[in-house]
């Protein structure tokens, strides 16, 4: 299954771990019960919000405008880094520890928020690219990072496993956690012109997944079809202050009809506070709306909605003591998975 990933968030037995070419479409099915036939379980929730990837890399230098649209985003991501004070660490930061907290929750069809968990979460990032997450909520822990070669995640129901395409960052950190990678994924973004977002005049910006990237996450069941970003930024302030990101997946089995996944979460951003001198986001709430539709859904499409609000409680820059060994992978992603297999399956991995 490509890389909307849900697929192996499933508890799996060591004999089903066999049956290889039968797993994907089970898994769908156990995917289509859990999301769209009962209330979504705390495994569903921590899938989709624990630790999900920003849809792009960052871009290490920044592009020469090509035309007025181009020019326009390179402004507003000037004033993004003037606002923050981003720069002052680029060459004197070297690492970045952050620990918070979330609570999480699914919404019925009618509006009726579900029973929430609560949680703590700690970041460790390694300039450039380097990340690891440590999550837990309600006695289960899920662990992600990336060496800057291979991201990777860990789940108490299904292990270690990785993800395909290229490396990109955790989108906790482009929630206004890092500046700096705000700036480098937005870098090559796309003006799209002025939109009011909870009361705020803002300069929108897209971002589109190449198709390259697209391929390498999608297989011969699953076809990721697009996966875009808008960030909103403060006409007033300069900063980020809403993330909206979308993917949508065709799933089709031999012999069926295409069914449709569309994936959108949306962030509000807000509470910035100084930190060594550079404005960071300490408070947010995140949205996701999970749709299933397609001709062979007679009840019309399935709806599910998740939700999260999060904080943090620390930030601190160069901790003594971090190293490149924090970030190497868990080695059964080689022993245990062979090279094929490792596909990042979450809801929203793509």
């Amino acid at each position: 299954m490509g890389r909307l990933a849900t697929l192996s968030e499933e508890p799996i037995n060591e004999q089903e771990k066999k049956i290889t070419s039968s797993k994907k479409w089970r898994n769908w099915n156990w995917i289509k019960t859990h999301f769209f036939h009962k209330k979504p379980d705390l495994k569903i929730l921590l899938s989709v919000l624990a630790c999900p990837l920003f849809p792009v890399p960052p871009h290490s230098k920044p592009q020469p405008p090509l035309n007025e649209a181009s020019s326009s985003a390179q402004y507003i991501i000037q004033h993004f880094t003037a606002a923050t004070g981003c720069r002052k660490l680029e060459g004197t930061v070297k690492n970045v520890f952050a620990t918070g907290k979330v609570e999480i929750w699914a919404v019925d069809e009618v509006g009726n928020a579900g029973v929430s968990e609560t949680g703590c979460f700690v970041i460790w990032q390694m300039v450039p690219d380097k990340w690891q997450i440590e999550l837990v909520v309600a006695g289960h822990k899920v662990v992600a990072g990336s060496d800057g070669t291979v991201a990777w995640r860990h789940t108490p129901w299904l292990g270690a496993h990785a993800a395909k395409g290229g490396v990109r960052p955790l989108r906790r950190a482009v929630q206004g956690l890092d500046p700096l990678a705000v700036s480098a994924v937005f870098s090559a973004a796309q003006y799209m012109g002025e939109k009011q977002i909870s009361g705020i005049d803002c300069f929108v910006l897209k971002l589109s997944a190449d198709q390259k990237d697209l391929v390498d996450r999608s297989d011969s069941t699953a076809e990721m079809i697009k996966h875009v970003a808008f960030g909103y930024f403060s006409q007033r302030n300069g900063l980020l202050v809403h993330l909206e990101d979308s993917y949508l997946t065709r799933i089709q089995s031999p012999g069926t009809r295409p069914t449709y996944w569309e994936t959108t979460m949306s962030t509000k951003i807000e509470d910035y506070r100084m930190v060594d001198g550079v404005m960071i986001a300490h408070a947010g709430h995140s949205t996701v709306i999970i749709t299933r539709f397609g001709d062979n859904l007679k009840a019309g499409p399935a709806i599910t909605r998740l939700e999260e609000s999060w904080t943090i409680d620390d930030v601190a820059f160069n901790v003594p003591g971090l190293s490149m060994d924090c970030f190497i992978p868990p080695k059964e992603l080689h022993k245990d998975y062979p090279q094929e297999d490792l596909d990042w399956r979450s809801p929203l991995h793509r």
